[in-house]
């Protein structure tokens, strides 16, 4: 009992002093909404529905068949056809700027004539294999139509060269192979069926999502580290001060001075995250998703690892500059690599990998994953265990190496 009036009053005065330090108050509450209220109005109207772009190249000149092809899908309405300079096209694949794009070669149309066959040209990025598949399947699409075109050519031709069908009648056939193409390509055949046929498939409605449902986290994630991390620089200051062995000396035990900072700096964290909670839901329009619990849990967790990282710090430094230059940077560091300043999963593989050895990485992609895409409390069991398992890391090397004194 002893113990734990010890630990409470030592978070209590940890608790006071933040609540007078105005500097600290302007810094991990008002600061972080200014960014929140900028980029929440910046990003407003992202989520909206957009039609699918398809990305396009022809060797041929405008009114060739390829042309065709590319007027009837734009004409549908489904797709946003972008046609472009083949090297321009290639260029912007290699440097990540479109996923892919299909080639018409400058043959085509004279293939399809003469029954002497064309090839169609895909180009993909190698880490984008929906994307990938999609092309594939449409000009695998566009390849059996060509195919069926040109086995009816060939076999007039044959037929030709055997007697059966007249120069004449075959110039006549001809002119109406010709126009049953075009009027295919154009969509304007019998029934108005297309040369192409595709489906697409509208799963539910396209619901606008607020900016603030991946902001907010992610500020979250950011302000309540660096406010637990900055806050190493105060117990560094404890200790060159001879507080904490003061503390030592008055009975106080080395296990309730750790347990009253580590209560302290969750405390602390705990008050952030319920105002950047509560500010979000009232004046952002923020949704918790499908399993509200599992966002407050996941916070939580956050605020936790982020404590034991604080007085892990403190350990490991000797100084009060050093801990607080080694606590902005981590936090600067961190902070964009975990995706705190984007969505991860817009960003490409590698990065996605790399940002698994931050926590921040784990905790925003567990609540875009709640607040997103509508994930329920079990999704994001992982990411829970993950950040448990930074907060017992950070946690063993802090018992390890605390210390009370400068010495």
């Amino acid at each position: 009992m002893q113990r734990l009036k010890h630990i409470w009053f030592i978070a209590l005065k940890d608790l006071k002093l933040f609540s007078t330090d105005r500097g600290a108050l302007i810094l991990f509450v008002l600061f972080p909404f200014l960014f929140i209220v900028l980029f929440n109005f910046m990003n407003l109207g992202v989520t909206e529905e957009a039609r699918l772009q398809l990305h396009l190249v022809s060797g041929e000149a405008e009114g060739s068949y390829s042309y065709q092809i590319i007027d009837a899908l734009e004409s549908s309405g489904d797709f946003e056809i972008i046609v472009m300079d083949y090297d321009q096209a290639y260029q912007a694949v290699e440097d990540e700027e479109i996923s892919g794009f299909i080639a018409f070669p400058a043959d085509f149309t004279e293939g399809i004539l003469t029954g002497a066959g064309t090839e169609l040209e895909v180009v993909t990025d190698a880490e984008a294999t929906e994307d990938r598949e999609a092309l594939l399947g449409l000009s695998r699409s566009i390849a059996s139509q060509v195919g069926a075109v040109r086995i009816i050519v060939s076999s007039l031709e044959q037929l030709q060269g055997q007697g059966a069908i007249t120069p004449g009648e075959m110039a006549q056939i001809d002119q109406i192979i010709e126009q049953i193409i075009q009027q295919a390509l154009s969509g304007q055949g019998v029934g108005s069926q297309s040369f192409i046929e595709y489906s697409t498939e509208r799963v539910g409605e396209v619901e606008e999502v607020s900016p603030a449902n991946w902001v907010i986290p992610g500020y979250l994630v950011m302000f309540v580290f660096f406010a637990a991390a900055v806050g190493a620089e105060a117990i560094v200051r404890e200790r060159q001060n001879n507080t904490l062995e003061r503390l030592l000396s008055s009975s106080v035990r080395r296990e309730s001075i750790l347990g009253g900072i580590f209560t302290g700096t969750t405390a602390k964290g705990l008050i952030q995250i319920l105002i950047f909670l509560v500010v979000g839901l009232l004046l952002f329009n923020m949704d918790m998703g499908n399993s509200p619990a599992a966002v407050i849990v996941l916070a939580i967790l956050m605020v936790i690892m982020s404590a034991a990282f604080a007085i892990m710090l403190a350990t490991l430094v000797k100084t009060q500059r050093s801990a607080g230059s080694i606590a902005v940077l981590t936090s600067l560091v961190l902070a964009p690599l975990g995706g705190c300043w984007w969505p991860l999963f817009i960003m490409p593989g590698w990065m996605q990998s790399l940002a698994k050895i931050t926590p921040h990485g784990w905790a925003t992609t567990g609540f875009n994953e709640l607040m997103l895409f509508g994930a329920d409390f079990g999704a994001v069991v992982p990411e829970m265990l993950a950040l448990v398992g930074f907060t017992v890391i950070f946690g063993a090397i802090a018992l390890w190496r605390f210390r009370t004194s400068a010495v």
